[in-house]
């Protein structure tokens, strides 16, 4: 079975250009590549859209494509991007074949008239999916609400408790997934999260105990595939014919991510599986750091030897507070005129004054600047002598005798 395996669409009206460009060039390929099933595994939407948004009609638009084409299957992501009932409006779209929403502890069957049909309970019951002409058996963990553990368990263990949790319910699975597999079934589990060890799109890798997955959790389960949206690399895992894979990200969407972007080709037998990642036409990031102010023959050799047009550049640099005023801006962005946007981090170093310890407790500024003095090695008679001027001469009469050269009256 070809399954076209999409996540982490992240539509919004901020992100739409390059979402809805990745997103449809992708439905075309699955389609010219003749998928028999689309699935998306969650974080389908940015955040909450109105019902008006071009975001959502034009995600809509590319889920209809899909349905109008195959069965298709979606996956509930994070709350904060996918608020619980966002895909409920996918289901009701029509097209030539069903949209089914996976919003709960869930096993689907897709029958052989390519229809969907859903566990009342966490799992089926053997008899329950014998009796169908089964194609394909889904087991679908979408996210889980931790709050619901912490109500047992404290907020500190709720993470590990869910982790806990969820390896009891995916070992749950392996009896029914065995037995689909020993009757020619492919089967397939479809999950939101993150797996311990795995890496984030800019390089870091998860480490710590308050993760959903272990990769061994996740094979227990004993799914011919294991299809995971939530982190933004593509990325794989395999053991014995198995295989776990992170989709990636539709598209490029924040500066500094690693690897190409796009969705997955599985092929699926009830004796293992494959998959290939079709990368789409994300948008180019370039990026300069300087460890102080930005170098403009730097910047000139780089524009010089690298493709500028329709990139997305940023540059960050670190300067003094009293440097700030010398970085052109407007010079740095001429020079990348090409690049579709650019992006400038200027980090500014503010400047620390400690103060002399003793000095709190001088009552007269000459005692001040004496301690201060002592304290930094420095002789305090030249202060001692500009300040006595201060005290008797205006600011006007001390500039125009330095200009002139001349000594103040009264001065030693």
């Amino acid at each position: 079975m070809r399954i076209a395996h999409f996540s982490d669409l992240h539509y919004a009206v901020s992100t739409l250009p390059e979402v809805d460009t990745c997103f449809t060039y992708a439905v075309d390929q699955a389609i010219a590549r003749q998928a028999e099933v689309a699935i998306i595994t969650g974080d389908t939407t940015d955040h909450a859209l109105d019902a008006h948004s071009p975001a959502l009609i034009a995600l809509a638009r590319q889920v209809r494509r899909l349905a109008d084409h195959c069965p298709v299957l979606m996956l509930q992501g994070t709350f904060s991007h996918e608020p619980p009932g966002t895909l409920e409006l996918f289901s009701l779209l029509g097209g030539h074949y069903p949209i089914h929403v996976a919003n709960r502890l869930q096993q689907v069957i897709l029958n052989s008239r390519r229809e969907w049909t859903a566990s009342t309970h966490a799992r089926f019951d053997t008899k329950e999916w014998c009796d169908v002409e089964c194609a394909l058996l889904c087991s679908c963990v979408p996210t889980m609400n931790k709050a619901n553990l912490a109500a047992s368990a404290s907020a500190e263990q709720a993470g590990q408790a869910m982790g806990h949790y969820l390896a009891d319910l995916l070992a749950g699975y392996a009896p029914g997934n065995l037995l689909a597999r020993q009757r020619g079934i492919p089967t397939i589990a479809l999950s939101h999260g993150t797996v311990i060890g795995c890496m984030t799109e800019h390089g870091v890798p998860m480490a710590g105990m308050d993760h959903e997955f272990t990769a061994g959790a996740l094979f227990q389960a004993q799914a011919n595939a294991v299809m995971l949206g939530h982190i933004h690399l593509h990325q794989a895992w395999e053991q014995h014919g198995q295989i776990i894979a992170y989709a990636g990200s539709i598209g490029r969407l924040h500066y500094g991510e690693q690897g190409s972007k796009g969705f997955l080709m599985w092929e699926i037998t009830a004796e293992g599986a494959c998959c290939e990642l079709v990368a789409t036409p994300a948008r180019r990031t370039l990026e300069l750091a300087f460890a102080g102010p930005p170098d403009m023959d730097a910047l000139h050799q780089y524009v010089a030897s690298h493709s500028i047009e329709g990139a997305w550049v940023r540059i960050r640099w670190q300067c003094l507070e009293e440097d700030r005023a010398t970085i052109d801006r407007e010079a740095i962005t001429a020079l990348f005129r090409g690049a579709a946007g650019i992006k400038l981090e200027g980090r500014v170093i503010p400047i620390v004054r400690a103060r002399t310890e003793g000095m709190a407790r001088c009552l007269q500024l000459e005692e001040q600047i004496d301690t201060w003095a002592r304290h930094v090695d420095t002789p305090a008679a030249p202060l001692l002598t500009c300040l006595a001027q201060l005290a008797t001469h205006s600011p006007a009469d001390i500039a125009m005798a330095a200009l002139s050269g001349e000594t103040v009256a009264g001065e030693a």
